[in-house]
């Protein structure tokens, strides 16, 4: 009985160990491709473009991702005005020539949240540290008012009239 107790208990560590470590930003990814059908996906659907810019090592990165998942206020926002994509920062790629044409947002830190238009334009950069709470985590209220006032609704004209 305690082998059986003893086998359940590691397979139960292994299993939310590994929970933890899924992979969120690929630094294999040919990222202007995956850019570019975003913008694709983007026009169809009448959406901007996220890109949450860090990686797999950083700690205020899988926090962010994990918002994006379990909030569900924060999960449809995104899901009704972006296209987003987790654009790889690592020492395996740094993907630098991206981050050049997008003005170097990387000088904020990580993550960084680079907004693009449904033209793949640049309109907006937000450095991720506006959006804490007192280094605990993420300030909902704050995430919120982020994605509102860059989504696609915000920005158009129509929407004042």
């Amino acid at each position: 009985m305690k082998i059986k107790f003893l086998l359940l208990f590691l397979f139960i560590i292994s299993y939310v160990n590994s929970q933890d470590k899924k992979t969120i930003y690929n630094p294999t990814d040919d990222a202007q491709k995956k850019i570019d059908s975003c913008i694709v996906e983007a026009k169809k659907e009448k959406k901007f473009i996220l890109l949450q810019i860090g990686g797999n090592w950083c700690i205020w990165c899988i926090r962010f991702h994990k918002l994006t998942q379990d909030n569900y206020d924060i999960r449809n926002s995104l899901m009704n005005n972006f296209i987003v994509y987790h654009l790889n920062y690592s020492k395996e790629n740094k993907n630098e020539a991206i981050l050049a044409k997008l003005g170097f947002p990387q000088r904020f830190g990580f993550p960084v949240f680079v907004i693009l238009n449904e033209n793949g334009e640049r309109i907006h950069t937000q450095q991720s540290d506006f959006l804490e709470d007192n280094n605990s985590g993420y300030d909902l209220k704050k995430v919120e008012k982020f994605l509102l006032n860059w989504s696609p609704k915000a920005l158009d004209p129509n929407t004042y009239n």
